[in-house]
C-alpha cells in the first residue's frame, strides 16, 4: 500500500524588541533568574497589560514578508490553562482575529517550487521557564514570562520531513533578513510543533494527528516527523488508528513519547482580554513598515544570479544569510570579479567558518581583507594554494595578506629563468619519469609538477611549471 504524510506547522518565534510584550521590562536572554520581571508579566493583582508597539510592527513585518493579509482591527485574548511558569492562569494572545491573515513561502524541491500556504500568524506572550532537579525539585525562572511570540501556523500542505526542513529554513532566514527575531534555536527563540497524519492513497483512510510539542531542532524535526510517519502507516497497517494526541520527542530514545491526548480550541475557553481595548491599525502604518523592509533573501538571490552572473546554487548559498550577502557584496567593491570571490566565499571561507562554528560576521575576516588576498592571487603574485594556506593565517592571527605572503617570502615565482633552473634539475632527478611519459603513462607529469612545486616551496607558477616542464621534456 502507499501512504502520503500530510505536515503542518506551528512555529513559535521569540521577537528580538527591547521590551517585553505588555510591559517595560527588558527583554533579554539569560541574567540572573528572576531578575526581568514586574507586577505586569507576572500578572499581578492590579497590573495592567499595554502591547508594545514595537513587538506588533515587528510582528506585522513578519506578516507583509510572508505575503499575508494584515488586519486593520486586532484584538487580544485570553487562552486559559493552567502551567506553573504561567502565574496568571492564562496566556495573552489572539483567538478569532490574529493580526495576519493567510500568506505563503515557497520552497524550493527537486522538481520545481512548491507553495506551502500559512493559515494565520498571530502574536502573543511567552511564559516562563521551568527547571526540574534531579533531586525531583522544579525551579521556575520567570525572565522569559512576556517576551513576545509570533505564532505562525501554516495549512497541512507539507508531505515530508525534508519538505517540512526547507519550509522551516526559509522562514528562519527571511525572520533573520527583516531584523525581528534572532531566531537561535539554542535560546528557544525558534520552536516548532509539528501537526502530522497519513492517509492510505489506495483506500482514503486516514491516521489521526499527531502534535508533537516544543521542537528546538531541524535535526529533531525531520527525526520526530519520520518516526511518527512509520509509526501511523504501522498502526493502520495492523488495522488499528493513532490517537488524537500531544506527544514530545525523547532525543535519547529516538521515539516520541505521549505527553496527553490532544486538546481542542474549546478547552482553552478563550476569552476577549478586558484589560487591552481593541487596536486599529492604520494603512499609512502598514505602509510605512512595508517600505522599511529590506531586500528579501528570494528576491536578493534572482538578482544576484543577474547582475553577477552566478548559478542558481551559488547564489542561493551566498544570500543564506543577511550578514553573508553583505560580505560578498562588500567584496565586490574592493575587487571587481563575482565569479572569483564567490568561489572563495563559498569554498575555503565556509569551510572555515564551519569548522570553527561561526557566522561571517562573528569572524575577523573582513571584505577589504579577503579583497587584498584575491587580488594577490588574480595577480599571478602568489598561487592557489598558497592563497588558501594565508587566508589560514588570516584567520588565526588578524594579519594582512600582504604582511604575511611578505613575512614569509610567498611571492610566486614567475621568473622563466628561476623556473627553468628548478625544472632541469628535478628533471635530472627524475630520468625514470622522462622515460615514463614518453611510454606514454601521462601521471608521469603529475609526479614531476609535484616535484618541481616541492622544490620551490610552493611557490612556482603552476601555469608556466606545466607549459615549460613540457617543452623541456620534449627537448631531450
Amino acid at each position: 500500500m502507499t501512504y502520503k504524510t500530510i505536515i503542518g506547522l506551528e512555529i513559535h518565534v521569540e521577537l528580538m524588541t527591547k521590551h517585553k510584550i505588555f510591559c517595560n521590562c527588558p527583554n533579554e536572554f539569560g541574567g540572573e533568574a528572576n531578575t526581568h520581571v514586574c507586577p505586569v508579566c507576572l500578572g499581578l493583582p492590579g497590573a495592567l497589560p499595554v502591547l508594545d508597539k514595537e513587538a506588533l510592527e515587528y510582528g506585522i513585518k513578519a506578516g507583509i514578508a510572508f505575503n499575508g493579509k494584515i488586519s486593520k482591527l486586532i484584538k487580544m485574548d485570553r487562552k486559559n490553562y493552567y502551567y506553573s511558569d504561567l502565574t496568571k492562569g492564562y496566556q495573552i494572545s489572539q483567538n478569532d482575529i490574529p493580526f495576519c491573515d493567510g500568506g505563503y513561502l515557497e520552497i524550493e524541491l527537486e522538481d520545481g517550487t512548491k507553495k506551502v500556504n500559512l493559515e494565520r500568524i498571530h502574536i502573543e506572550e511567552d511564559t516562563g521557564k521551568q527547571t526540574h532537579s534531579e533531586e525531583g525539585g522544579t525551579l521556575l525562572d520567570f525572565n522569559r514570562a512576556g517576551v513576545p511570540l509570533i505564532e505562525v501556523v501554516t495549512k497541512p500542505d507539507m508531505n515530508s520531513a525534508e519538505e517540512a526542513r526547507l519550509f522551516l529554513d526559509k522562514l528562519r532566514t527571511t525572520l533573520k533578513y527583516i531584523g525581528v527575531s534572532n531566531v537561535k534555536m539554542e535560546e528557544g527563540s525558534l520552536r516548532c510543533d509539528v501537526n502530522i497524519n497519513v492517509v492510505n492513497t489506495e483506500t482514503g483512510t486516514k491516521s489521526n494527528i499527531a502534535e508533537i510539542k516544543n521542537l528546538n531542532s531541524f535535526k529533531g524535526v525531520v527525526k520526530a516527523i519520520e518516526f511518527e510517519e512509520k509509526r501511523h502507516i504501522e498502526l493502520l497497517e495492523l488495522g488499528r488508528n493513532s490517537e488524537r494526541e500531544t506527544r514530545r520527542w525523547d532525543e535519547t530514545k529516538g521515539e516520541t513519547i505521549i505527553m496527553r491526548k490532544k486538546g481542542g480550541a474549546s478547552d482553552y475557553r478563550f476569552a476577549e482580554d478586558g484589560d487591552i481595548p481593541p487596536i486599529k491599525i492604520a494603512d499609512e502604518w502598514i505602509e510605512e513598515i512595508r517600505n522599511s523592509l529590506p531586500e528579501l533573501p528570494h528576491a536578493k538571490k534572482e538578482r544576484f544570479i543577474n547582475d553577477y552572473d552566478l548559478s542558481d546554487y551559488d547564489a542561493g548559498v551566498l544570500t543564506q544569510s543577511k550578514e553573508l550577502s553583505i560580505f560578498f557584496e562588500d567584496t565586490l567593491k574592493y575587487i571587481d570579479d563575482s565569479k572569483l570571490v564567490s568561489n572563495w566565499i563559498m569554498g575555503d571561507v565556509l569551510r572555515r567558518l564551519n569548522d570553527d562554528e561561526i557566522e561571517i560576521e562573528d569572524s575577523n575576516l573582513t571584505p577589504n581583507a579577503l579583497a587584498d588576498l584575491l587580488v594577490l592571487i588574480r595577480d599571478g603574485k602568489i598561487n592557489n594554494n598558497t592563497g588558501k594556506k594565508v587566508l589560514k593565517e588570516m584567520f588565526d592571527t588578524e594579519k594582512s595578506a600582504d604582511t604575511i605572503v611578505k613575512e614569509k617570502g610567498l611571492i610566486q615565482i614567475s621568473d622563466e629563468g628561476a623556473l627553468k633552473e628548478i625544472i632541469e634539475k628535478v628533471l635530472s632527478e627524475n630520468e625514470q619519469s622522462i622515460i615514463d611519459y614518453k611510454n606514454g603513462k601521462d601521471r608521469a607529469i603529475g609526479f614531476l609538477v609535484g616535484q618541481i612545486m616541492k622544490s620551490s616551496k610552493g611557490k612556482a607558477n603552476p601555469q608556466l611549471v606545466n607549459k615549460m616542464l613540457l617543452e623541456l621534456i620534449n627537448e631531450r
